[in-house]
């Protein structure tokens, strides 16, 4: 499931807690895909803490808390880490992350606390959450088999990388419009990841974040460069990153084209993509100017692909939002693809 609708699923499931309906969610997926950047952006979303528990470090008895004596009875301390709704406030999200990567007896000892919200005497507030996350068992992550008990406890959704939502979130994230423009030009390397051949570094949404701080840091030592980009992505993705950035110098002129004075769409497919990427995120960084809104408009009409015209004004509506409706030129270049956008439709028999 792309992870959109992911995010979807984790607001309402947040959302539904003080309505009692709120069910605890468990997301699968390889290491690097987002879930831990996916479930800590809902927190964000809503102002609350989120808790971060990884029961892959931990003994039973950090869950369920230690014994002490009290006259003739033992009795057990809560935890501090719990939710507790005088310390953290009364809603937040307690995030059980590698909860697979567990010991048995750790992941027992959390049972109750995932079915029942309590362990003993202790209650989560009504207003927290509950999410997990944790690696696939053939991701070569240490991971154990989840036992039945424990997954009858969540419902579960698998996160899959999808380019267009990584495009949306880094476009926000300020990331490097040359790192974007490559993935266009090669949307199969935003997530390779061969289990088998157990890389150290490939490209996965988290690792392009890497080479991103890679191009900021060693931008200006090219002897460095491809070397930081391998160690970010792998070998063979950072090496044909960087021959992709070393070929953007034969980009027209952006200025040119957001002010109107250049029209020619360069014949390189990869360049193609390029100048894409550079208007789209030149455009955000204007804060929405009509006038060059227009020019990309009128220039995304140039692509001899229109597919590729498309691309560019859908990454631009994804930087910019509603005020690209606004712009006079946006109905033209909409009549303009109007045919690619429709699609077969058959009435019901």
């Amino acid at each position: 499931m792309r992870p959109s609708h992911i995010e979807t699923i984790l607001d309402r499931e947040f959302t539904s807690c003080n309505a009692g309906q709120h069910t605890p969610v468990m997301l699968w997926g390889p290491p690097g895909v987002g879930k831990s950047q996916i479930i800590a952006g809902i927190a964000r979303l809503h102002g609350v803490p989120l808790i971060d528990l990884r029961l892959s470090q931990m003994e039973p008895t950090d869950l369920r808390g230690i014994p002490f004596r009290n006259n003739d009875n033992v009795e057990w301390s809560i935890p501090s880490m719990l939710p507790d709704a005088r310390r953290h406030g009364p809603a937040g999200i307690l995030f059980l992350d590698e909860i697979n990567a567990a010991p048995p007896t750790v992941s027992a000892a959390a049972y109750q606390l995932i079915l029942d919200r309590r362990l003993g005497e202790y209650s989560i507030p009504d207003g927290w959450a509950i999410f997990a996350a944790g690696n696939r068992q053939g991701d070569r992550g240490v991971t154990y088999a989840m036992p039945a008990p424990l997954a009858n406890r969540f419902t579960h959704y698998e996160v899959e990388a999808n380019l267009d939502d990584w495009v949306s979130w880094a476009l926000k994230a300020g990331i490097d419009a040359r790192i974007l423009g490559f993935l266009r030009f090669r949307p199969d390397m935003l997530f390779n990841y061969d289990a088998a051949h157990n890389p150290v570094a490939f490209p996965s949404p988290r690792s392009w974040e890497y080479a991103h701080r890679g191009l900021q840091k060693f931008g200006d030592r090219p002897d460095l460069l491809s070397d930081a980009l391998q160690a970010c992505v792998g070998q063979a993705c950072g090496v044909e990153l960087k021959a992709f950035i070393d070929n953007l110098e034969n980009l027209p002129d952006i200025d040119g084209i957001l002010d109107g004075r250049v029209f020619d769409v360069p014949k390189g497919i990869d360049l193609q993509y390029g100048v894409a990427a550079a208007l789209v995120r030149r455009a955000k960084e204007s804060a929405g100017d009509v006038k060059k809104l227009s020019n990309i408009l009128k220039y995304a009409r140039n692509y001899p692909q229109r597919e590729m015209g498309v691309m560019l004004v859908t990454d631009l509506h994804r930087a910019v939002g509603q005020p690209l409706f606004k712009v006079p030129e946006f109905v033209e270049w909409a009549n303009s693809v109007a045919e690619l956008m429709l699609y077969d439709f058959k009435p019901a028999a």
